[in-house]
């Protein structure tokens, strides 16, 4: 959702007209896709569908699928729940009548963009990962125009209609300063001479990322390091509980005001490798932790690349679990030189100006529509 809100605000800098926006999300999701909504510069209704996803993991063979009948059956019910959807999309494009449809990706856009297609609205979608997903993949010979985020080389796109913009992040990230780290860091009431090591495992949480952090925390006490863990909703009773018996371990159930400011404060970030996550923090240029989800092999193929380029220490779920996240955490804390290193890597992935190019190939289609 963030690089919606990015490219929403690059659209209302472009453009003199009054922009009129609906957001489409599935229902579980709404009361996050309204918080950051509400940071856009310009007027956003949240309207939600019926939406399913097709359940394919990284680790399951065949037989995994036939062994494990509550995945099946949950990929059947959402089979159902995506028609309903495609009708519930339907009836939202009828009624607005965009000029433009944008999907950024993920389940909830297939319905959508399908139909945009029905109803001839141009489509434009957008790939964040490095690996196309699937509901991309599936709208891609619908689409008027294609943006990627990484470069055109990794993708099977029509080169023709796509254009290699980098994936939009929020305003605010870029190379954070000494000056507005510790301005940063007094607004989360972390002493400047703290080191701050911030966990981030998306907007659901990573169950995880959060009991790895607070096995860590233990040899971190008195050491003048504080430990801020974004649990999300589902995980954040859980992790306040486990986290209880440490002064130095904040546990936050979700933030949307004041991320960027969270993350500017940091030193070292755990994160899951997002397509949008790691180009978030590749602007802000920070030493992080990249702990790819299991189940999502966008995310692997995210976090391959960046680990290539020693840009990102690269741990997977299994190494969190043998406690491998507590030993590399305890040697960036005492090597600045590698945090450092890491940061400046990092920062070469960065697309600054991805926001704006993918909001002139909206804008463009939306004149001649």
């Amino acid at each position: 959702m963030t690089p919606v809100v990015a490219v929403l605000d690059e659209l209302k800098k472009q453009s003199s007209e009054e922009i009129d926006v609906r957001f489409v999300c599935d229902r579980g999701f709404a009361p996050q896709a309204r918080s950051i909504m509400a940071g856009a510069t310009v007027p956003v209704q949240v309207v939600t569908i019926s939406a399913g996803k097709f359940r394919r993991y990284k680790h399951f063979s065949f037989m995994s699928y036939v062994r494990t009948p509550s995945v099946t059956l949950k990929n059947m019910v959402d089979v159902v729940k995506f028609g309903a959807g495609f009708f519930e999309a339907f009836w939202h494009i009828l009624r607005f009548r965009p000029d433009v449809v944008f999907a950024k990706g993920g389940f909830v856009c297939l319905p959508v963009g399908w139909a945009a297609r029905i109803t001839r609205v141009p489509l434009v979608i957008h790939d964040s990962d490095a690996r196309p997903g699937l509901t991309n993949r599936l709208l891609a010979p619908f689409a008027t125009s294609i943006a990627t985020g990484y470069p055109l080389e990794n993708y099977p796109y029509d080169k023709a209609r796509s254009t290699y913009t980098g994936v939009p992040i929020r305003a605010g990230c870029e190379v954070v300063s000494p000056q507005r780290q510790q301005k940063a860091k007094e607004a989360f009431s972390v002493d400047a001479s703290d080191l701050l090591i911030v966990g981030v495992g998306g907007g659901l949480g990573s169950r995880a990322i959060n009991a790895a952090l607070v096995e860590a925390a233990g040899v971190f006490e008195g050491k003048h390091v504080k430990i801020v863990i974004i649990a999300g909703v589902k995980q954040y009773t859980e992790t306040l509980e486990a986290a209880r018996s440490y002064s130095h371990v904040e546990v936050l159930e979700f933030v949307a005001e004041g991320m960027i400011e969270l993350l500017s404060a940091a030193d070292i970030i755990v994160t899951r490798a997002s397509a949008t996550s790691l180009q978030e923090l590749a602007g802000l240029a920070k030493a992080i932790v990249a702990v790819p989800a299991r189940q999502l092999t966008d995310q692997h193929r995210n976090a391959a690349l960046y680990e290539k380029a020693n840009a990102a220490i690269v741990l997977d779920d299994d190494a969190l679990e043998a406690g491998a996240l507590t030993t590399e955490l305890q040697r960036l804390v005492a090597d600045s030189e590698t945090r450092s290193a890491l940061a400046h890597r990092l920062h070469e992935f960065a697309r600054p100006e991805a926001a704006r190019d993918v909001a002139q190939l909206i804008g463009e289609l939306a004149k001649k529509n």
